[in-house]
């Protein structure tokens, strides 16, 4: 559904407040035990391994296909109505992989029920050092997560905007801040305007052109 304003001229960039990257899982009894094992099961059988998402658009469907995208290979896809469900059926065997929220898998990994073959942020975890990115195991540049971020109506003075994104970054650094978001596996930033700005375009940029590649339209 389309919304009724463009985000990109209706909304002025204030401050990214937090990342909530995903991991890609399968169960712990998989036969795959890093992103190239995984890989190579699907070219070995191009069209029967099926991957889980929490719905068409997320960043769980969205990460998956660009990584398919960029290996050349291809797999059937599941839409869930949310991750809880799209793990459930990871662990009912009903699909081999899902790009998963750190909430919901990384109890299930350090449980020894899943297996973490990679995370889709652009840097290790530190929550989950033991996990490589999809960019280290031969896919550099690859990132792709959620976030969260403040804006502005379009024509807000700047310096308005300049004293929103000094408070937002101030309170994205607050020790407790940042301990309740770790608690919900958000990575909390608190940028400047300016960089916010520049992520705000590349992110519509990059995952416009993957959408629109795709044919991707939400339900």
């Amino acid at each position: 559904p389309g919304l009724p304003y463009d985000a990109g001229t209706a909304l002025l960039p204030v401050s990214l407040g937090a990342l909530s990257p995903v991991m890609l899982v399968v169960r712990a009894d998989h036969p795959a035990r890093n992103l190239a094992d995984l890989l190579a099961r699907m070219r070995a059988a191009p069209g029967r391994v099926s991957f889980g998402h929490s719905g068409i658009g997320t960043v769980t469907h969205l990460a998956p296909v660009l990584l398919l995208s960029r290996a050349g290979v291809t797999a059937n896809h599941v839409a869930y109505r949310g991750g809880g469900p799209s793990v459930a059926g990871l662990l009912a065997g009903d699909v081999e992989f899902v790009f998963s929220t750190l909430p919901q898998a990384t109890p299930l990994v350090r449980e020894g029920q899943l297996r973490g073959l990679a995370v889709s942020l652009g840097e290790r975890l530190t929550s989950l050092p033991e996990v490589p990115t999809v960019a280290e195991q031969g896919f550099p540049g690859f990132d792709v997560t959620d976030w969260l971020g403040f804006f502005a109506p379009a024509g807000t003075p700047p310096a308005v905007v300049a004293r929103l994104g000094e408070a937002a970054g101030t309170a994205m650094r607050d020790p407790e801040v940042v301990r309740r978001l770790g608690q919900i596996g958000m990575l909390p930033r608190g940028t400047t305007p300016a960089e916010f700005a520049a992520f705000f375009a590349d992110q519509r940029a990059r995952l416009g052109a993957l959408i629109r590649e795709h044919g991707i339209k939400a339900e």
